[in-house]
């Protein structure tokens, strides 16, 4: 079910927007040579309890998940892109890590990703994460009510494929209010002017990844981490973005 929010619910979400935004500024941060990504999670899980705030992931189990995540934060190296599962690793010079961290306060959701290089980058890296920073500015650009799904999908599209990267389309954006995963689905390939019209209310997550050299991916054997099938690196992505009779309102900006 698609749910349109009123004006006073979606300033009554931006609590939650920027909490997410704090989180991942704050994880960002801390991500450095050396660091242990549960040392990311446990920041991650003091800042949700000092916020009186609520995980979205520690007890998620959707059909795709081998079991409830665990974690509150989804931390994805390298040749991982999605649902990467905190576990006993220390960052490396040149990782490239990508954050994923949705939350609620107040009963509102926010759902946001950036992607960061870790010590000494790679170029091929800085241009694949600036590629999905783009694409998904695209994708906001076009989150107009009067336009279609499928332009939101089109325009991360052409970011994408200017940059000769191919596009997987098992996951994308998504609804977003009381609960994380909501309709409309939202892919990151599709064409214009079709699918379901954007009106003033609805509220999305936005998130364009893609890896370096291919679209598929398989699950790592903790039952969550989606990785490249050919050792290729990803980058990701994500804001919470509210359409309205005006210009879209990014819930989860940060800086």
């Amino acid at each position: 079910m698609i749910e349109l929010r009123t004006p006073a619910e979606i300033e009554e979400m931006r609590p939650a927007g920027r909490f997410v935004a704090s989180v991942l500024e704050a994880t960002s941060k801390a991500a450095a040579v050396g660091v242990n990504l549960l040392e990311l999670d446990a920041l991650a899980h003091e800042m949700i309890r000092k916020a009186g705030a609520e995980s979205c992931y520690i007890d998620y189990h959707p059909s795709f998940g081998a079991s409830p995540f665990g974690k509150v934060i989804c931390t994805s190296v390298n040749d991982a892109v999605l649902h990467g599962l905190p576990h006993d690793y220390r960052l490396k010079d040149g990782d490239l890590l990508s954050l994923d961290f949705a939350a609620s306060v107040d009963g509102w959701v926010a759902d946001s990703a950036v992607s960061v290089v870790v010590g000494t980058p790679r170029d091929e890296d800085l241009r694949l994460i600036d590629t999905t920073q783009r694409a998904l500015d695209a994708g906001i650009a076009a989150a107009r009510a009067g336009n279609r799904i499928g332009d939101i999908s089109r325009a991360i599209a052409d970011v994408a494929k200017a940059e000769g990267l191919s596009i997987n389309t098992d996951f994308g954006g998504h609804g977003v209010g009381r609960t994380m995963h909501g309709d409309p689905h939202i892919p990151n390939n599709g064409r214009p002017g079709r699918g379901l019209p954007l009106k003033p209310g609805l509220v999305v997550a936005i998130e364009p990844w893609f890896l370096h050299r291919t679209d598929r991916i398989f699950t790592d054997p903790d039952g969550w981490t989606l990785r490249s099938v050919d050792g290729s690196r990803g980058a990701h992505s994500e804001h919470t973005v509210a359409i309205t009779d005006g210009d879209p309102i990014v819930l989860t900006q940060r800086g």
